[in-house]
């Protein structure tokens, strides 16, 4: 079932989305060479307490999960696809990084996570697959109007992605989100429009 947010859950959804944007971008400019994955991690927490906001993290045990994660974000380095734990890994020159936070904060949740390159780029490569991904992501966010379909955002972000040349992740998608943090409706990363 999809949750329908009230007017002041919106609000409220707006100023959660706004903390895990700045969060997310506080630890983009602190992930240098040299910055180790469990101080990004610590980072987040303090971040995160700071606000008075909770991690959907922590205790979250996923059924394609070994337990509770544990952990206040996700991080991927260089060909990780998600959700990996940080761990005593100290980032280096031309890393490809990528953080998923999810909070709570007064009751409703926001999800974000952003992919960057650590210092310098390795290979032209890497920038375009960034560029790309953020283009589907762009697409997405323009066809997720009133009247349109799930599967006119997943075509848009799928399309993107074909035309750029990269395989498609079917396994995981964009999510609903609201007073938790996983919910309904599922978004896939390729679709046909109109349906869904």
């Amino acid at each position: 079932m999809i949750e329908i947010l009230t007017p002041a859950q919106l609000l409220r959804a707006r100023e959660t989305g706004a903390l895990v944007a700045d969060i997310l971008q506080t630890l983009k400019a602190g992930s240098t060479v040299g910055t180790n994955l469990l101080e990004i991690d610590q980072w987040a927490q303090a971040m995160i307490v700071e606000a008075g906001a909770q991690s959907c993290y922590v205790d979250y045990a996923p059924s394609f999960g070994r337990g509770p994660f544990g952990h206040y974000i996700c991080t991927g380095v260089n060909d990780a696809v998600l959700h990996g734990l940080p761990r005593d890994y100290a980032l280096r020159d031309g890393d490809l990084l990528t953080l998923d936070l999810a909070v709570s904060l007064r009751g409703v949740a926001a999800d974000s996570a952003i992919s960057f390159i650590v210092g310098e780029p390795r290979t032209v490569a890497d920038v375009a697959m960034i560029d790309a991904t953020e283009r589907a992501l762009r697409a997405g966010i323009a066809v997720a109007r009133p009247g349109n379909r799930i599967g006119d955002i997943s075509h848009a972000i799928g399309s993107v992605l074909s035309e750029a040349g990269y395989p498609i992740n079917t396994e995981f998608g964009g999510h609903g989100i609201g007073s938790t943090m996983h919910q309904d409706p599922h978004i896939s990363n390729t679709g046909r429009p109109g349906r869904g």
